[in-house]
């Protein structure tokens, strides 16, 4: 075990293990009510919540799949902020001061005030599902990464091990002080795994001989082949309805920016966070700002990879004799930014980029536990136990059960996408994206029907949940061989459910 590590590494997980300690010690606040434990009390900080924003929306599929990306690929990944940013204005400018002006804890509440409880319910589950297999394939991905860490190779054994080790200590970090717990542990291991990737590309950088200039042509001429496309590329203006054509403009401006209003608006994984703030305009500014901030991370971990691809596709540059062989590891095929930092990092360094994987991974994790938590309780429970009439302090310990069991679930969640994965050759970072389109579609269909017009009724809602999910894995490879991108997909699935919510003409209100 970390047998690949050396003694100053393992100082700095050391000295890593004492910061957990003592910001935990500092953050953990005990709550004092689930809504306390879920809100915050809206006390949060603008800019403290834009932060978490940004950390939650990254993950350890960003810090291992964005370097996947560019190693691959090009920079068109960048662009999809375009639509991200479209979303956050929509969602800014429409749903969060409903939110506040409802005083709504969950986004699913908005249905439940025009269509009734069960309606509410059904959406809830429905949101459940779709982000216990989101967070469940980060937390798998992560899981890759801390299994070759501690045992030095990615069998199904060490897999599942490393899933159980970043459960156990994701519920352990947040279940004392809730949602205030999760968004102090985001700004910190934000700022871990961000200094992190800038340690990288300072060392990727020294370890290239040959000047920024020489570099920038390597990669806008990649291999001097007429066919292959400038790794700079930024925009895609191709038409390319398949899985290859995700990151193309047409893509962006559909997909992506429906992709990003259910993420920002409808997902309780990130509307959580914007609920914290004490206003409605302190949290539409959260939103944007995490946009504005994520744009330079997202190219880091982009520059990441390109710089990987010049120091392992390009020999005539290195001096070396690098060739293009796929990296492996212990024998095993993993992703090239893993084999740069278990075989090529400098001790210390290698031990600090190391724990910037483990800090996106924990990030994401905690707040999954957290916005899945919060939607058991506020959604699924307290509508079923209100004649008990149960004090704050019992719901505060039903509020920490949920994490748990939520935490459990997700672990297994991870282990079933570690078998689903292995029989697809997709990118990590399209895999990671692509998990959520099964529920976001029919949401999306029920909430713009919902906010935008004055049709459907509870059973052609209901009904439309069900659709959303059915369209999506209709279009999957593996049921009738079509190869159609995600975010077409979410387009198709959405338009569907659509059609199919505002069917009737009659809306009868609760």
């Amino acid at each position: 075990m970390l047998a690949q590590y050396s003694s100053l590494d393992i100082l700095v997980f050391g000295l890593y293990g004492l910061l957990l300690l003592i910001s935990g010690w500092w953050i953990n606040r005990a709550a004092v009510s689930s809504q306390d434990f879920f809100l915050a009390q809206k006390q949060m900080p603008m800019w403290l919540v834009a932060i978490s924003i940004l950390a939650t929306s990254q993950s350890a599929a960003t810090f291992l799949g964005g370097p996947d990306q560019g190693f691959r690929g090009n920079l068109t990944y960048l662009t999809t902020n375009i639509g991200a940013f479209i979303a956050a204005v929509i969602v800014a400018r429409w749903l969060i001061p409903l939110f506040y002006e409802r005083q709504v804890s969950t986004v699913y509440q908005l249905l439940q005030q025009r269509f009734g409880e069960a309606l509410k319910q059904r959406a809830g589950m429905v949101y459940l599902f779709g982000r216990l297999f989101a967070s469940g394939a980060r937390l798998y991905i992560a899981a890759i990464a801390v299994a070759m860490i501690l045992f030095g190779n990615i069998a199904p054994s060490s897999v599942m091990s490393a899933i159980t080790v970043l459960v156990v200590i994701g519920i352990a970090y947040s279940i004392v002080g809730g949602i205030r717990s999760v968004i102090y542990s985001d700004a910190i291991q934000c700022a871990v795994y961000i200094s992190a990737a800038i340690a990288v590309v300072v060392v990727l950088i020294n370890s290239i001989p040959a000047d920024l200039s020489t570099i920038y042509s390597a990669l806008n001429e990649p291999m001097s082949t007429s066919s292959e496309v400038s790794k700079l590329t930024l925009f895609d203006w191709r038409w390319d309805f398949s899985a290859a054509g995700v990151f193309t403009m047409a893509s962006i401006f559909t997909g992506f920016v429906l992709l990003n209003i259910a993420a920002f608006g409808l997902d309780q994984d990130l509307t959580q966070r914007a609920l914290t703030c004490e206003s409605a305009t302190q949290s539409a500014r959260a939103m944007l700002l995490s946009i504005v901030l994520l744009i330079p991370v997202m190219l880091l971990f982009l520059v990441i990879g390109l710089l990987l691809y010049v120091y392992y596709q390009r020999p005539d540059l290195m001096h070396s004799g690098s060739s293009g062989v796929t990296p492996e590891f212990a024998g095993q095929t993993v992703t090239v930014f893993m084999h740069y930092v278990l075989s090529t990092l400098p001790a210390g360094i290698k031990a600090w980029v190391t724990i910037g994987i483990i800090a996106a991974a924990l990030s994401t994790l905690n707040s999954g536990l957290n916005a899945m938590a919060s939607v058991i309780i506020d959604d699924l429970l307290k509508p079923r136990l209100q004649h008990r009439k149960l004090s704050d302090s019992r719901w505060l310990i039903l509020s920490r059960l949920a994490m748990i069991t939520v935490g459990v679930a997700l672990g297994l969640m991870a282990a079933l996408c570690f078998y689903l994965q292995q029989y697809s050759d997709m990118p990590l970072l399209s895999f990671a994206l692509s998990v959520m389109v099964f529920s976001y579609s029919g949401l999306l269909g029920v909430f713009f029907v919902t906010l935008f017009t004055n049709r459907g009724n509870a059973t052609s809602m209901s009904l439309a949940l069900t659709i959303g999910f059915i369209v999506p894995v209709l279009m999957q490879p593996y049921v009738f061989g079509v190869n159609i991108g995600f975010t077409w997909q979410l387009c198709i699935g959405t338009l569907a459910a659509c059609l199919v919510a505002a069917w009737p003409k009659n809306n009868p209100t609760h």
